[in-house]
């Protein structure tokens, strides 16, 4: 097992379970250990080099932003209606693109100075964690050979 920067990130090797059975294993341990619930969001080697490939917005969206994209990874893929209703707070300041069980979020400046209710798309999307797409290319980069 390893831990990559001090945001949470785990990286461990397992035999193959369901996914669901193996989060609620991960999350029962850390409530037992911390006395309190976590919500885990796991990503196999694989997810984690498709979100590192995965270039949601165009190059000239991306020169025209001061922004770093962050990456919410998501416990499940919200239905089709959902994604649209949490698609539709996008705006030109604050960009917006699903992924399988991520929404890629680009905003204008400083995440702090985003004008988006992100508390509000999480109560559309289910509950979210946040990390730049940096750091999750890095964490790719060094863990899982990009193909």
């Amino acid at each position: 097992m390893n831990t990559f920067r001090t945001s949470g990130n785990v990286v461990f090797a397992a035999d193959r379970e369901p996914r669901t059975k193996m989060t609620r294993r991960i999350e029962d341990g850390l409530a037992d250990s911390l006395g309190f619930e976590v919500t885990v969001f796991l990503r196999t080697a694989s997810e984690i080099r498709a979100i590192a490939g995965h270039r949601p917005f165009p190059a000239k969206v991306l020169a025209g932003s001061k922004g770093k994209v962050q990456v919410a990874m998501l416990a499940t893929k919200p239905a089709a209606a959902l994604r649209k209703k949490a698609l539709a707070a996008a705006t030109d300041d604050d960009r917006l693109a699903f992924g399988d069980r991520e929404l890629y979020w680009l905003p204008r400046g400083g995440t702090r100075d985003s004008k988006l209710g992100m508390k509000g798309i999480e109560s559309l999307v289910g509950p979210a964690t946040m990390r730049t797409k940096d750091t999750l290319d890095q964490l790719a980069a060094k863990y899982f050979r990009l193909e």
